[in-house]
């Protein structure tokens, strides 16, 4: 058990941040998982498609599941505009040793390391950019083309949060993180058999939400009295809704019923998303997705809240409902529901 004594000052010393290098990172420990779960299954067949010319034995030697991450991988974030390229930046001027200390920590439970990772410790200097590199290769195949709506996630999961800190304080912020996560007074408890117990004064908290951390919680001991955890978001178990979206036919009894560009809006607002990024998505001008939203709001299918210089749209209850009994229609009266469907 990890235990921090919060200051005073923590309430006002708390932010949230984003990390791409993190999800890189821990979408890889999913890969070399033999048994990945589920709730990712639909990022885990289109990504698997797009990884030719990536490293990836080297990417996986690196990232292997198990109790520790190679801390260079998951690097405190300044704040949630940070980059990928900014991150990747900042890898290349690791320190071959302590990339070298990392790795050995990761596989001192093992006879040997893989060949892989001695021939990145033996590279020396040009170890932490070959690094960088692979795992440049990496993003730009599995995660860029996706990170639109990790990022509609992520945000919606810091907007939960702040109005829950506004309406409750500490508690009611940190009450439903993670169940590794427990307030007592000003103790704020991380379970972690794998850790020492200890305990430490702590005046800085920073917090990651992450689409790949699910199930797990991710500690940060961080420096001197600053300390990060990084969950999973929520709403991780409908990240992946609507991929694809557009590989339907006028056959099918959602785009049958709304036509095909609607129902592919409708499905990929199972995340919240702008109008410029549902465009992007779809390859269609923001216009003419306007237009469709129009329609789909003045219908009640989606409903619309302002973020910043945004405005987000998200399906509704009623287009959930509705999204749902054509899912049983386009399967079958006696057949399943996808995966993704039967754990919300």
């Amino acid at each position: 058990m990890i235990t921090y004594v919060l200051s005073t000052d923590v309430l006002g010393s708390t932010r949230f941040t984003f990390s791409p290098l993190a999800e890189a990172t821990l979408s890889l420990r999913l890969l070399s998982c033999p048994h990945p779960n589920h709730i990712h299954g639909p990022w885990l067949r289109e990504a698997r498609g797009r990884l030719d010319g990536v490293d990836l034995p080297l990417l996986m030697a690196v990232t292997p599941p198990g109790k520790w991450i190679v801390s260079c991988l998951v690097p405190p974030s300044p704040g949630p505009q940070v980059t990928i390229e900014e991150q990747l930046r900042g890898l290349t001027q690791v320190s071959p040793d302590e990339l070298r200390k990392d790795l050995d920590e990761i596989w001192q439970d093992e006879p040997s390391q893989p060949r892989r990772v001695q021939e990145l410790i033996a590279a020396g200097a040009r170890g932490p950019g070959l690094l960088a590199e692979a795992m440049w290769e990496y993003w730009d195949a599995a995660i860029e083309p996706f990170w639109t709506r990790m990022c509609a996630v992520l945000e919606d999961d810091v907007s939960y949060r702040v109005a829950a800190q506004m309406n409750g304080g500490l508690y009611a912020l940190l009450q439903d993180l993670h169940p590794e996560v427990s307030l007592e007074g000003n103790l704020l408890k991380v379970d972690k058999p794998h850790h020492a117990s200890s305990t430490y004064e702590a005046h800085v908290m920073t917090l990651t939400p992450s689409v790949f951390a699910w199930p797990g919680l991710v500690l940060d001991d961080g420096q001197g009295d600053r300390f990060g955890l990084t969950y999973a978001a929520r709403g991780v178990a409908r990240v992946w809704e609507g991929l694809s979206v557009m590989d339907r036919n006028d056959d099918d009894p959602l785009a049958a019923l709304l036509g095909r560009t609607r129902a592919a809006i409708l499905e990929l607002t199972a995340v919240p998303l702008s109008t410029t990024q549902i465009a992007r998505e779809l390859g269609q001008s923001p216009g003419s997705v306007n237009q469709h939203l129009s329609v789909l709001r003045g219908s009640g299918l989606v409903t619309s809240r302002r973020s910043g210089r945004s405005v987000l749209y998200r399906q509704t209850p009623l287009a959930q409902s509705m999204i749902a009994a054509q899912q049983v229609a386009r399967h079958g009266a006696a057949g399943t529901l996808p995966p993704t469907r039967l754990q919300r």
